[in-house]
């Protein structure tokens, strides 16, 4: 059978990070933590981050889903590994589909869970640091 024949309706890099995921795992002593999930075809996406001085130093993910949805949160992380917080949260579902050369339509709500999990994730860590530096104020 031919290479591409195997590769269905997804591309080599979608195949690639899926059967090669980057940063898969948790950080145990993350700084931000999100979780999101779709409900109508129950894919989990939870997120881990490692910030310093508002610049994402290490990015994890643990994904409960499909292949799509595994590739496109081993890209997300990917995306956002040295960029600031503001900067991943400019990350949009098709920048991450881009990447990894397109998504099938009917995949496509696997790259707006990766959006989805890099937002929850910073606006984890943006309630962590408000309480971190109203405590310090006290």
């Amino acid at each position: 059978m031919p290479k591409d024949d195997m590769l269905g309706p997804y591309s080599e890099k979608v195949m690639d990070h899926f059967m090669n995921p980057r940063n898969m795992g948790e950080i145990k002593d993350a700084d931000a933590v999100g979780t999101v999930g779709n409900p109508a075809c129950g894919d989990v996406m939870r997120l881990y981050l490692k910030v310093s001085d508002d610049k994402i130093l290490d990015a994890k993910f643990k994904t409960f889903g499909c292949g799509a949805a595994i590739a496109t949160s081993s890209m997300a992380t990917e995306m956002i590994k040295g960029k600031t917080v503001d900067e991943s949260l400019k990350i949009t579902n098709e920048a991450v589909a881009e990447a990894l050369d397109g998504l099938p339509p009917n995949k496509m709500h696997c790259s707006v869970l990766a959006q989805e999990a890099i937002e929850a994730a910073i606006n984890n860590y943006k309630e962590k640091s408000d309480t971190k530096q109203t405590s310090d104020e006290k």
